[in-house]
């Protein structure tokens, strides 16, 4: 990733946006368990950037 994160919690959609996914992928990581780390406010699912920072890093330090 390149561009910085932003400063707000992200939406699936933002998630998808952001690594170049379809939006289903984000809800497979989801439900697999593959994905960065995410959470609900009420019905809405949001992922902290932090966390999204960090499983990227992992991803990248397991295919290095």
């Amino acid at each position: 990733m390149k561009r910085p994160l932003p400063s707000r919690y992200l939406t699936p959609m933002d998630l998808a946006d952001l690594v170049g996914v379809p939006l289903e992928t984000v809800y497979q990581w989801r439900r697999k368990g593959t994905g960065p780390r995410g959470f609900r406010v009420g019905r809405h699912l949001r992922f902290d950037p932090e966390d999204v920072r960090l499983w990227v890093a992992s991803l990248m330090e397991e295919a290095a």
